[in-house]
């Protein structure tokens, strides 16, 4: 476990990244116009980076770019039309990108819903919208990523990878009785998997990559559970939930550290049971080599030749 730094639960990203210089380094947000995504985009930005918002609805996203912009003495910010769960606008949006990437953000996310969906290709939404969909989005960069020779790919999870593993023979609930906590968890541990997998598949290519839980913190996330129910104390602002997002895509502290887990800014304790709650730690199916690299393989199966 690396050593500890001195940010925590309180910290903001603003904390985290002061005296970080970003000119010169470009970014993805993927849904980066609201919630957590918003104060990662804003501390990207005024640490000099270039970035990019990558929103499904993007006329709504251009008026909060607008609003950094006026804002911002350093970086900069565009946005591009980008549903992730839709695996033809995630080719669309690759397609049309080709320049380095220093950092891609898969912030975007859907939270507990309700009833059972499914993508435009037949996926689980959560499963298609927290993960896969990101999964294919850094693959058709992976080129672009090998440029900065030091990209980083950050995952945005959950504490409620400690609700599911992976569903290995039943993924899109099929035969499973689909609940709306179990189809969360799975897409979150999923994402936490990915990061162990780009370790295992492009650390030659100088990419590193790791996941995070960002807290309880009050967002649209959770339209589908009737708002936060976590006690008040246990909360945290948008920009406290943003602050380990951006100390894992553009801390000097995570020079060299890739596959690993992250909350309240340090490495978390791997758990062999979730407990009663507080829930803390990650699951260690969630970070086995073995299950990472079924899943590449899965998720590149399901995603064909994007």
């Amino acid at each position: 476990m690396p050593g500890t730094n001195s940010f925590g639960f309180n910290s903001t990203a603003a904390e985290v990244l002061e005296g970080v210089d970003l000119t010169g380094k470009t970014a993805i947000v993927t849904g980066g116009a609201g919630g957590i995504g918003l104060e990662t985009t804003k501390a990207l930005v005024e640490a000099g980076a270039t970035v990019t918002i990558a929103a499904r609805r993007p006329d709504d996203a251009q008026r909060v770019a607008a609003e950094i912009s006026s804002k911002s003495t350093r970086g900069s910010v565009t946005v591009r039309a980008l549903d992730v769960a839709n695996l033809k606008s995630v080719s669309e949006f690759v397609a049309s990108w080709d320049s380095k990437l220093d950092i891609l953000v898969n912030n975007a996310g859907v939270m507990a819903i309700p009833e059972l969906q499914r993508s435009p290709e037949g996926h689980e939404m959560q499963f298609a919208t927290n993960y896969l969909g990101h999964f294919a989005l850094a693959q058709g960069l992976r080129r672009c990523l090998a440029k900065a020779n030091g990209a980083r790919v950050i995952s945005v999870a959950s504490v409620g990878s400690l609700f599911a593993p992976v569903f290995w023979d039943d993924p899109d609930f099929r035969f499973i009785s689909y609940d709306p906590l179990l189809g969360y968890g799975q897409s979150k541990t999923a994402c936490i998997l990915m990061s162990v997998g780009i370790t295992q598949h492009w650390s030659d290519d100088g990419i590193s990559s790791n996941a995070l839980n960002p807290g309880a913190i009050a967002t649209n996330l959770q339209k589908h559970t009737g708002g936060l129910r976590t006690p008040e104390h246990l909360r945290k602002t948008p920009q406290q939930g943003a602050s380990t997002t951006v100390l894992l895509a553009a801390s000097p502290l995570l020079d060299g550290i890739s596959g690993k887990y992250f909350d309240d800014c340090q490495e978390a304790p791997v758990v062999d049971e979730r407990g009663n709650g507080p829930f803390k730690g990650v699951a260690r199916y969630a970070i086995d080599p073995e299950n990472a690299a079924r899943l590449w393989t899965m998720a590149s199966s399901m995603v064909g030749g994007l």
